[in-house]
């Protein structure tokens, strides 16, 4: 980065991302765990899914943030789904299961049952 413009240009690309992050009036959160556990697991790439999905289908009521770690380290990669008082939790994540998750359960309200913990078990 050499000029002011550059910069300027960074922050334009980047703004998405961070009103993503910042959405205080979101009315989802997703939540991804990303200690160690889950990185080595795989959850950067399914993060960064999830962030790209969420910013192509331009859903604003979506806040999608970071975590350590969720405390199961076994099921990793895990992303949580808050949707008012219910919290559901995805385990062995990857990212097309990632995608699925944005278009059944963000988008269309659907519980995507067979990448919940329950069904892990």
């Amino acid at each position: 980065m050499k000029t002011i413009e550059e910069l300027k240009a960074i922050r334009e690309n980047m703004s998405d991302t961070l009103a993503m992050r910042n959405n205080a009036e979101g009315s989802i959160r997703v939540v991804v765990g990303m200690a160690t556990c889950g990185i080595s697991a795989g959850a950067r790439p399914v993060l960064q899914t999830l962030a790209q999905e969420i910013n192509k289908r331009h859903l604003k009521n979506v806040k999608l943030v970071q975590t350590g770690c969720i405390g199961i380290c076994r099921l990793e990669p895990i992303v949580e789904v808050y949707i008012g008082n219910e919290k559901t939790t995805y385990v062995k994540m990857t990212p097309e299961k990632a995608l699925r998750v944005v278009n059944d359960h963000l988008v269309n309200r659907q519980v995507v049952t067979e990448f919940t913990i329950g069904a892990a078990e």
